[in-house]
């Protein structure tokens, strides 16, 4: 099981939530869903090209958080 820390570098929360979709093996479109964002926003998250605003920032911390508090 893979802790999340949500007091991280941007480029650290990227890849804390690629790894949260790898461990519940979910598609970047089910991701986005959980995010309220499209598809194409994780995936350029995910590829480096663009990265989170501050309030996409806060409701990735949020889900990676919940996995977090359900232990």
């Amino acid at each position: 099981m893979i802790y999340y820390d949500i007091l991280c570098s941007m480029d650290d929360l990227i890849q804390q939530l690629e790894d949260y979709r790898l461990e519940h093996k979910i598609t970047q479109v089910e991701l986005a869903k959980k995010l309220d964002v499209t598809f194409v926003t994780v995936s350029r998250w995910l590829n480096g090209h663009t990265k989170p605003n501050k309030i996409q920032s806060y409701h990735i911390k949020k889900l990676l958080s919940k996995r977090r508090d359900s232990k």
